[in-house]
């Protein structure tokens, strides 16, 4: 089947940046929205999701550079390690603006297209949104509520759009860049590559008109927080 024109959140790097170069091998139209241009020359929408308006912006900017979406996969994450305590409120605030706000903001401003073209959301949390972990507070916090709103999201949507949500667990990306040495994952941690977790987004999108996969778990062999 025909992918069509994709928004890739977070599209820049890591999974996201996967997930695009995979579109574009499909033959898809990707467009990424990210706070950064990507380093490949792809179309793209220069976005701070934390920041109040700018997820609806950029969807409009989207749509009026291509006419339309059929799918939209959120991808854009970020992190702040530490105990609650510890960790500032504008910090851990951001968390939950990026990941949660962040992923509602820009599903709901593409729901009209999307319902136009009976398209497809891939939303991505972590295997962090079903089991919680000490020192990540606002992360658990942020990606429990990205599977709660998939969920209410895929059945109040049944039959209109597809919706699936993407339980990855770790992934050898930037993701980890910048953290103190206790949050990073050991170095003989064994991670996934991005573009192996990538294909279960294209499989996803790529399901025939009435079939829907609504939820995959994707995780390295050996992953600490899954089950």
């Amino acid at each position: 089947m025909t992918l069509g024109t994709v928004l890739v959140t977070g599209g820049a790097s890591g999974l996201g940046a996967a997930v695009t170069h995979m579109l574009d091998d499909a033959g898809a139209r990707a467009v990424v929205l990210d706070r950064t241009p990507p380093s490949a020359p792809v179309e793209h929408v220069v976005a701070d999701l934390a920041e109040a308006g700018a997820a609806e912006e950029a969807v409009r900017t989207a749509v009026d550079r291509t006419g339309g979406l059929d799918a939209v996969v959120t991808c854009a994450g970020v992190d702040s390690c530490g105990r609650l305590a510890d960790v500032p409120a504008d910090e851990w605030e951001h968390v939950v603006q990026v990941n949660l706000l962040g992923t509602v903001r820009v599903v709901r401003a593409a729901l009209p297209e999307l319902e136009r073209r009976h398209g497809r959301v891939v939303t991505v949390a972590s295997t962090l949104g079903l089991r919680a972990l000490s020192d990540a507070t606002a992360y658990c916090a942020s990606k429990f509520g990205v599977v709660g709103f998939t969920r209410a999201f895929a059945a109040e949507t049944a039959g209109r759009i597809g919706v699936t949500l993407l339980i990855p667990g770790g992934m050898d990306t930037p993701f980890f860049d910048g953290r103190d040495e206790q949050y990073k994952p050991p170095a003989d941690a064994k991670l996934n590559r991005p573009s192996d977790v990538a294909l279960a987004v294209l499989f996803a999108l790529d399901q025939p008109p009435g079939c829907e996969v609504r939820e995959l778990v994707v995780t390295p062999s050996i992953e600490s927080s899954w089950p």
